[in-house]
């Protein structure tokens, strides 16, 4: 499997819809079931790094005032910003995360299939660089593959593990989601621990 940002670059110019985004039920339905779990209907800022083709962009940004996605490969961030010509909303970065980030704050960050790709270090850095950026009461969404990758030091479960503890670690963060199936694990963090119905004075 790839594991820097010339090897992401090969993959995406051999295929340009790699994992199938597009057409898989399995991703259709992985990224209907992301924008349901987000307790907010609209966000001021969001980032999704590896945002990869901009598929799970494209559905984001119809909850972001302003959408912020980057990929570490040059080439899937120009198939990314192609992809999201009609979102004047959003902006396509290229950045290689934890190591490069946006210079900004957010109030919601997705975390999409890619955490696997990152050693510990990594994943302690993507975690640091979370906490330093989301604003009060802001959400963050993570969504990883279950199965084997070959070669990935980690599996979508120990990604959400060690994500969720050195977050909560750094701030008061609650979950608020844990969505488990053989496939998939997506979990949805706040450092804001009112329920969907509690926000809308419901409960």
């Amino acid at each position: 499997m790839p594991h820097n940002a010339s090897d992401f670059d090969t993959l995406f110019r051999q295929n340009q819809d790699p994992w199938e985004f597009k057409t898989r039920w399995y991703e259709l339905r992985k990224r209907a079931l992301t924008l349901a779990c987000l307790p907010q209907l609209r966000y001021a800022s969001g980032y999704e790094p590896g945002c990869a083709n901009g598929e799970l962009s494209a559905a984001l940004a119809t909850r972001c005032d302003v959408l912020t996605a980057s990929d570490g490969s040059i080439v899937a961030v120009e198939m990314a910003a192609k992809r999201l010509t009609s979102f004047p909303n959003v902006k396509v970065l290229p950045a290689w995360v934890p190591l490069q980030w946006p210079d900004d704050s957010f109030d919601l960050i997705v975390v999409s299939e890619f955490g696997f790709y990152m050693d510990a270090q990594a994943l302690d850095g993507l975690a640091d660089r979370i906490t330093g950026c989301l604003r009060p009461g802001g959400t963050v969404v993570a969504c990883h593959w279950r199965r084997t990758i070959e070669a990935c030091e980690f599996s979508g479960d120990e990604v959400h593990q060690r994500l969720g503890s050195r977050m909560r670690a750094a701030l008061p963060m609650v979950s608020l989601c844990h969505h488990l199936e053989p496939d998939m694990v997506l979990d949805v963090w706040s450092s804001d621990p009112l329920s969907v119905a509690q926000r809308e004075g419901f409960a």
